[in-house]
């Protein structure tokens, strides 16, 4: 099931993006999906823009398998606070979000076209600091449970690719560190059973 949760998280996506979230090999979570879909669980969109999806049973299915989860772990305290922390950290996740997009000179808000290369490694040595302690809400959620290790390799994964010059890997690309983030803050949203506002 841990398939049908990272699509959850993820949302309608192509079966690179579910294998990446899942951090299993595709040929594995391509038979897995094609399994959902025979139950019933997710349906698949054939096309350029084509892709899988959860239905309803399949929403209904996964939260219900993830709360039995984290009452099984007894975990749902440490959870929680580790939910605190994230709580904590997001705004300023946002405000390096816009930072990294959007530049203000004179009160004036443009576009950032990355051309100066002093002002990005700034905001990216900002995005390191998070990160870092980002890194204790992480370590505390996979003590926690198992299947939060995911994000911290693909936190870090973004992170140090963007840092190597692939911009694309702080807020553009579908693995960047920012999509991560939101996906992580899904996970913790269903995971905790609190609707997303």
């Amino acid at each position: 099931m841990l398939v049908l949760h990272a699509l959850r998280c993820i949302g309608f996506a192509v079966l690179a993006r579910v294998s990446d979230a899942a951090g299993l090999p595709e040929p594995e979570v391509e038979s897995e999906l094609i399994d959902l879909a025979v139950a019933g669980l997710v349906t698949h969109l054939p096309g350029d823009f084509g892709g899988w999806g959860l239905t309803e049973a399949g929403r209904a299915a996964d939260a219900e398998r993830i709360s039995a989860e984290l009452d099984t772990a007894g975990t749902r305290t440490t959870v929680a606070e580790a939910y605190d922390g994230f709580l904590v950290l997001n705004p300023e996740l946002l405000d390096l979000c816009t930072a990294w997009q959007m530049r203000s000179a004179g009160g004036v808000a443009t576009m950032n076209d990355h051309t100066d290369a002093a002002y990005d490694s700034r905001v990216l040595d900002r995005f390191t600091d998070l990160d870092r302690r980002a890194d204790v809400v992480c370590a505390d959620l996979f003590a926690a449970m198992l299947r939060f290790q995911r994000y911290r390799s693909r936190l870090t994964n973004a992170l140090t690719r963007a840092k190597s010059g692939a911009l694309d890997y702080v807020t553009d690309s579908m693995a960047s560190y920012h999509a991560v983030w939101f996906q992580l803050h899904e996970d913790l949203l269903v995971t905790l059973g609190i609707p997303r506002h």
